[in-house]
């Protein structure tokens, strides 16, 4: 199909119409989205009378929340190129390191998890700070972190607690106005949804508007492009960057949080293994693992796909053994979709370009 000019009086020549369907597909999210609607309607016909239930939309909410929060953080990192592989320990470190503040020195909660919080900021500034002067691919310095933050929670609980759990946080000072404000239940129709989901929307809508309205946004996509290229034309791409492992850090605090007032206790292994969850959910929403591409929206869907198919397993009846083998296949289709996506979008460009610079030579 040829590309359609404008041809509006006044209108510049060289400006090209995409039409809504062109447009449409050349979106990153478009995959993801197009994902989601096949697992909801596959789910609606295998369980029915779970499945399309204010219930059961509040389960899946509440399974793809915390996931979806993760997600956008670290889709904005892969963006940039770069992986963060200790996000989803992380989440347990800050967790414990609030809940032995509270219990053992009786803390604050709120001065807890601002304490818990500098930590993630500085391990996340660190992160990024060794990507930079070292030129260690990012996989490697946070393989490290990963393990250095994995050995030190179950080490340090077990030294202090004599087990690798920590319990008792809920009667610290603040605990339940935190609860109320991060991780409690709302009432709609008499059916219960967490706050987390408006914490995940909330963040989604952010980061979205980050990506797509704002210079930084531009600098992102930038850095993740081509990083030297992007500094020769004045991006600070090194700033950027350690910017988004503090960002992923943020976000695997604020995930931490979540699991602490909501569970009441802390546990030494939680968060080992998400990192990947969080990572193909990125790139289920659209990201490249080359960076320069992707979506926090496809992000977001990526996270629900997880919920959906977590959830629906259990209301299908089915062994849940099966959901990580469901997770492989979910991942290669990914990956051939955003491939495909990709060509397509440089396609259009491609054409777009050469049409202008041919109407304009005429």
């Amino acid at each position: 199909m040829a590309t359609k000019m404008s041809t509006t009086p006044g209108s510049d020549e060289r400006v090209a119409e995409l039409g809504f369907i062109r447009s449409f597909f050349r979106r990153p999210e478009v995959g993801a989205l197009i994902g989601a609607l096949v697992v909801w309607v596959f789910f609606a016909i295998v369980a029915p009378e779970n499945w399309l239930t204010l219930n059961g939309v509040a389960r899946i909410l509440d399974s793809s929340s915390t996931l979806g929060i993760m997600a956008v953080a670290v889709a904005l990192l892969m963006i940039s190129g770069e992986f963060d592989l200790s996000a989803g320990v992380m989440t347990g470190t800050t967790g414990i390191i609030a809940g032995l503040l509270a219990t053992m020195l009786d803390f604050n909660i709120w001065v807890a998890m601002l304490i818990a919080l500098i930590f993630a900021l500085i391990v996340g500034y660190l992160n990024g700070l060794l990507v930079i002067k070292t030129g260690l691919p990012s996989f490697i310095v946070t393989l490290a972190t990963f393990f250095i933050l994995r050995g030190a929670n179950v080490g340090v609980t077990r030294l202090v607690t004599n087990q690798v759990r920590v319990s008792g946080i809920d009667e610290s000072a603040g605990f339940f106005v935190a609860r109320t404000l991060f991780n409690t239940e709302i009432s709609i129709f008499g059916v219960d949804f967490r706050t987390s989901i408006i914490w995940w929307i909330l963040i989604t809508v952010v980061a979205s508007w980050l990506l797509l309205r704002t210079k930084y946004g531009s600098w992102i996509f930038a850095t993740g492009g081509d990083a030297v290229a992007a500094r020769n034309v004045g991006v600070p791409s090194h700033r950027v960057k350690i910017a988004l492992f503090m960002t992923t850090a943020t976000a695997a605090w604020m995930v931490g949080m979540m699991n602490d007032l909501r569970l009441r206790s802390a546990v030494a292994s939680q968060g080992i293994g998400q990192e990947f969850i969080y990572i193909i959910a990125a790139v289920i929403g659209g990201c490249l693992l080359t960076g320069g591409y992707g979506s926090a929206i496809g992000a977001s869907l990526g996270a629900l796909i997880f919920g959906m198919v977590r959830v629906g397993i259990v209301f299908a009846g089915w062994d849940t053994d099966w959901f990580f083998s469901f997770l492989g296949v979910m991942l290669l289709v990914a990956v051939v979709v955003n491939n495909f996506t990709r060509k397509r979008a440089e396609a259009v460009t491609a054409a777009v370009a050469k049409t202008s610079s041919d109407e304009e030579a005429s």
